[in-house]
């Protein structure tokens, strides 16, 4: 196997040996606690420009297929594995990890110590990092790595978004219609909300207040995605302009984060986040403790105890991570009750767990019961 060499811009470093594609790549280091859905993963728009230390030794059993992917491609920038599988053993592949890596590009490494690397980003925060098999000089890779620009300030959603708008329509009879706003989409969130009889028009990020109107929507939605939420304007100002025309509202994970800065709210980053398909949030409304899927960087700061007065109604923390009181989902309630609500996590996630898949019932629930006030 030909050498690779992984630098920090703290000038930690790592030598191991090249998985995926030869060259050289560049990315804020973040680290993934999942220990299975490394596909859902690697094809989840929210890793644009980040390169994921997988926590899991053993990487690439069930090799890769063509069912499970969440997007048209793989997005992360990089991929770190200590223990690449060999052979993937599992009815539904149809190649390996290593070959899809180099089919489509992405440079990874392999080989290495990920448990000391995940305890150092652990301890000093996610940073920017470069993986290299052509210039295995440190000091050299290092100059390049703090060259790079980083993922504070950057706005990312114009990069994964779709260019045109699409419909999924709904499995069965329709009974609602929802826009998304596609910020980073997963596949599989559209297809739950079919499921349950909504016809989903996914609309480009760059979608105004005219274009959502437009598809007679019964909600509007965010989807989850990549970047700094404070370097993002647009999709604040449109959230704020629907809100105000009192459109039924849900928010994921980007989408959350966006909320809260519609609501006034400010949000701050992670010092290194939060990444897998383990993590513990206790739903407030509910007092039901559930394990989430999470992927994100950013928080939404905003007071966990009371209540906040905002131009369109009362906003309150409904959800909170039981780890680090970290904000995990926000509702805004108005004189005819529920209005709008998000959570930091994915109740869409493809490889689990389930436990917040009830969110897209809720969801059904508010624009239901905001269409009857109406009536």
């Amino acid at each position: 196997m030909k050498p690779a060499l992984l630098v920090l811009e703290d000038g930690r470093t790592f030598r191991g040996e090249s998985f995926g594609a030869e060259g050289e790549t560049f990315g804020e280091a973040v680290f993934s606690t999942g220990m299975s859905g490394y596909q859902e993963t690697l094809t989840d728009p929210s890793y644009h420009r980040q390169v994921v230390v997988m926590t899991a030794p053993h990487v690439g059993n069930t090799g890769m297929n063509d069912e499970d992917p969440e997007s048209r491609k793989i997005w992360v920038a990089g991929y770190v594995v200590r223990d690449p599988a060999r052979v993937p053993s599992n009815w539904r592949s149809v190649r390996s990890l290593d070959d899809e890596l180099k089919e489509q590009g992405v440079v990874g490494i392999s080989g290495i110590d990920t448990r000391a690397l995940t305890r150092h980003l652990r301890e000093v925060g996610s940073m920017r990092v470069g993986i290299s098999t052509v210039d295995t000089d440190p000091e050299m890779l290092l100059a390049k790595v703090r060259a790079e620009a980083e993922m504070t300030g950057a706005n990312l959603s114009d990069a994964v978004t779709t260019a045109e708008a699409y419909v999924v329509p709904a499995v069965g009879e329709k009974l609602l219609t929802v826009a998304a706003v596609d910020l980073g989409i997963k596949a599989n969130t559209p297809r739950m909300m079919a499921e349950r009889g909504i016809e989903v028009h996914v609309l480009p990020s760059t979608a105004t207040l005219e274009d959502v109107q437009a598809v007679n929507p019964d909600g509007l939605f965010f989807s989850n995605g990549p970047g700094d939420p404070a370097a993002t304007t647009g999709q604040v100002e449109l959230l704020r302009a629907a809100l105000g025309e009192e459109i039924p509202y849900f928010g994921i994970c980007f989408g959350n984060q966006l909320f809260g800065r519609a609501l006034g709210f400010g949000t701050y980053k992670l010092k290194y986040g939060h990444r897998g398909i383990n993590q513990p949030v206790l739903d407030r409304t509910t007092g039901k403790v559930e394990v989430t899927a999470h992927n994100h960087g950013f928080a939404v700061d905003a007071p966990l105890e009371g209540s906040t007065t905002t131009p369109f109604g009362e906003a309150t923390v409904s959800h909170i991570n039981l780890n680090d009181d970290c904000v995990e989902g926000l509702e805004l309630v108005d004189e005819k009750g529920l209005k709008a609500f998000s959570v930091q996590y994915h109740p869409e996630a493809a490889a689990g767990p389930h436990d917040a898949a009830y969110l897209f019932d809720r969801f059904v629930q508010l624009m239901n019961d905001r269409s009857a006030r109406k009536a």
